[in-house]
């Protein structure tokens, strides 16, 4: 492909993706597919000679497209909100043209200084402590990570680093062996996956803190396991407190929490994966209250990014520095070399999408496409607690809605099951106080109030038969 075709294919792939978004609510949002589908359709191997290029892109459709979750359909209510957007995804084609690889100011200066300020843009839309900002002096600032597991498990494995080196300069008989052996961590019941998964890569005992009638962890419940563990020899280091959880979107309570972990010296993460990006709205900010934490993880509906009090925690963890790596700038008050800050050592130009979407939309543009995903969350709420055969299960504070049908947890799972199979609306499920829960979350860019209401109607419809054929069986 020499430069002339790809300037007319690139042409015809910006309008094969614009017709595909503005058409999209058009499609199944979920597949219908078997396992093993795909294989079937491609051959084997590798072409030996090249192929047509106009076969390729017949392909995406024969061949793909039957098997795409839509997550930026309007009919998408699963999980939580992707990053999509039009400036985006011009950035992401200049990020891929561009194509450097960050590690190192050296590696392309303009990748590392632009992720270093949007960063601080970052963490001033969010009004975080001044610590929090790297600036031309400050000792925090900011990092892109690949997803939200990955800074878990950085900030977890920082503070492993940070704890055994303490407790060896205060003991030095002690082996590291000997401190690993009783480091022991804490996150909610509720927390991610990846919270404990980030555990199980660092070696480290998590306990699982339970959570009031609210779902959220609160500093009694906390302070008691924590005691109870140093009277028992364990050594506690690590605490994940999530601000918007998975299942309900919870907020454990950081003001609590804070302190706690700041008097026993307890390195504090929370993971804001979700609803961080919301605290850039006035009325949010108050959930933020109390973040006299490490770190802070935050999804701006465009990148998982990770915000830090003091960078030197990160960078003493996983600073290793061969020859060919220096550069005659490293020593610098001004250089960041994003290489000690994350677990690869490549890392693409991703700055220049919060450059594109900040500058494209604004803080005011991005305060009203929240606003918008929340007050369509309200609608849908109302529209449960209209339906008497339909509960509540959370509180609705942001995009996410959990509900479900009065009864049993198989009357829901029937009702999941039906709405999964016809595909016409995709939504997963959670447990709360092992309760069968639906969640509905607002997902998508183009999610408009005619969505909801038909959602809902397609969903009421189901509900109505199942209770029918529930009826029926009763009275059989």
């Amino acid at each position: 492909m020499d430069v002339a075709e790809f300037r007319r294919r690139g042409k015809e792939m910006v309008d094969y993706i614009a017709d595909y978004l503005e058409n999209i609510e058009q499609r199944p949002v979920y597949p219908d597919v078997e396992p093993g589908y795909l294989r079937n359709l491609i051959p084997s191997e590798a072409p030996v000679e090249p192929e047509d290029y106009n076969d390729i892109i017949k392909d995406v459709e024969r061949v793909i497209m039957p098997g795409i979750t839509h997550w930026h359909s309007p009919h998408f209510y699963a999980y939580f909100a992707a990053a999509s957007s039009y400036p985006a995804m011009l950035a992401d084609m200049l990020c891929g043209a561009i194509g450097c690889i960050g590690f190192s100011w050296a590696a392309s200066p303009a990748c590392t200084e632009l992720e270093t300020v949007m960063l601080d843009w970052l963490g001033k839309m969010l009004k975080l402590p001044e610590c929090f900002i790297a600036g031309t002096s400050g000792r925090g600032g900011g990092v892109i990570q690949g997803t939200a597991s990955e800074a878990t498990l950085i900030a977890l494995l920082a503070a492993r680093c940070k704890v055994i080196n303490r407790m060896r300069a205060s003991n030095p008989q002690l082996s590291e062996s000997e401190i690993f052996s009783k480091l022991v961590s804490y996150t909610s019941i509720y927390s991610h996956s990846s919270v404990e998964r980030a555990a199980l890569i660092g070696g480290v005992t998590m306990k699982k803190v339970s959570t009031d009638k609210n779902f959220a962890v609160r500093g009694e419940t906390l302070k008691k396991m924590i005691e109870e563990d140093k009277a028992a020899g364990l050594i506690p280091f690590f605490v994940c407190a999530t601000l918007g959880t998975t299942p309900s979107c919870a907020f454990d309570r950081i003001t609590e929490l804070g302190p706690i972990c700041n008097e026993e010296n307890i390195w504090m993460h929370v993971d804001a994966a979700y609803a961080g990006s919301a605290f850039i709205c006035p009325e949010f900010r108050p959930l933020l209250n109390g973040i006299e934490t490490h770190s802070l993880i935050t999804h701006l509906w465009v990148r998982v990014c990770e915000e830090v009090k003091n960078r030197a925690d990160l960078i003493g963890a996983f600073n290793v520095d061969p020859l060919y790596l220096k550069h005659e700038n490293q020593e610098s008050g001004l250089v960041t070399d994003y290489r000690h800050w994350q677990i690869p050592l490549g890392r693409r130009f991703r700055s220049l999408k919060m450059w594109f979407v900040f500058r494209t939309y604004g803080i005011q543009g991005l305060q009203t496409y929240i606003r918008k995903h929340v007050s369509l969350a309200k609608e849908f709420e109302k529209m449960v607690l209209a339906d008497e055969n339909f509960e509540i299960c959370a509180e609705v504070i942001m995009g996410l809605v959990c509900f479900r049908l009065k009864g049993s947890n198989e009357i829901n799972q029937k009702l999941l099951e039906r709405i999964t199979k016809l595909r016409e609306i995709h939504l997963v499920p959670c447990q709360l106080e092992e309760r069968f829960i639906l969640r509905f979350a607002i997902c998508a860019r183009t999610t408009e109030l005619r969505h909801i209401q038909r959602a809902w109607s397609h969903i009421k419809k189901l509900a109505y038969e199942i209770l029918q054929e529930s009826s029926h069986c009763l009275k059989g």
